[in-house]
């Protein structure tokens, strides 16, 4: 709870994957994938943790990891919500109209996709939610802005070429930013107005490029599980 407000994180993980079958629960450095996002929501203000899947081996697995269930619900999810064309707001909607939420909660959508997030983080996003009066908000990180748009096969520059500036020459205000899908926080309120994460008064929070990265392929796995190595290392240094 924060601010009187109860808090709860949905962390959607259906069982089907045409990319990685079985990827929600696939570990990474020996640790299901899904309990990334598990451990992330217990280290903060959240009150409840909502887990939607239509996967038996993924509700052993949380069951098995996390024995006493403390603070956390599986809900099933119907195999309509469970398909390559179901959107999450298809899912994100199907939670909110089988729970009893109150008016002003806040609700957190975790994707297992994007298990390396910065330690206790979560709770910096909720308190910057809160004091700057945000209807929702999202984790950006950023990539240097060397980028080109392709329109019917035509070609767009997104900067000056003439002038190309060395990547570690490039001035931080002159970075775009990625959605990263790893933490998008909003009302209820304007969930139930928008049939959207987003929408009315919009905040961001930046991770850094070692948190921007989630997890679609195999080679994906493997790039985590290093980065993952890279930054216990450098904690540990």
């Amino acid at each position: 709870m924060i601010d009187k407000r109860k808090v709860y994180a949905i962390i959607p993980a259906r069982g089907g994957s045409k990319g990685v079958p079985k990827k929600n629960i696939k570990k990474l450095n020996g640790i299901p994938l899904i309990n990334y996002s598990i451990k992330y929501a217990q280290s903060s203000y959240i009150d409840n943790i909502i887990i939607t899947t239509d996967c038996n081996d993924i509700k052993e697995i949380v069951s098995e990891s996390f024995p006493n269930l403390n603070k956390i619900k599986i809900l099933n999810r119907p195999s309509k919500f469970a398909t390559d064309e179901a959107s999450t707001e298809s899912v994100i909607k199907h939670v909110i109209d089988s729970n009893s939420f109150e008016q002003n909660a806040i609700l957190i959508l975790l994707q297992p996709t994007s298990p390396l997030r910065p330690k206790n983080s979560l709770n910096k996003l909720l308190e910057k939610f809160i004091d700057k009066n945000y209807d929702s908000l999202l984790t950006l990180s950023p990539i240097h802005p060397l980028t080109w748009k392709i329109n019917d096969n035509n070609i767009k520059c997104m900067y000056d070429y003439l002038n190309r500036p060395r990547r570690q020459d490039i001035n931080p205000k002159d970075y775009i930013y990625d959605e990263n899908g790893s933490v998008y926080i909003f009302s209820i309120d304007i969930f139930k107005k928008e049939y959207n994460r987003l929408g009315g008064k919009i905040g961001y929070f930046i991770f850094s490029e070692d948190y921007g990265r989630q997890i679609d392929t195999k080679l994906d796995f493997n790039i985590l599980e290093s980065i993952s190595k890279h930054l216990e290392k450098d904690k540990n240094e």
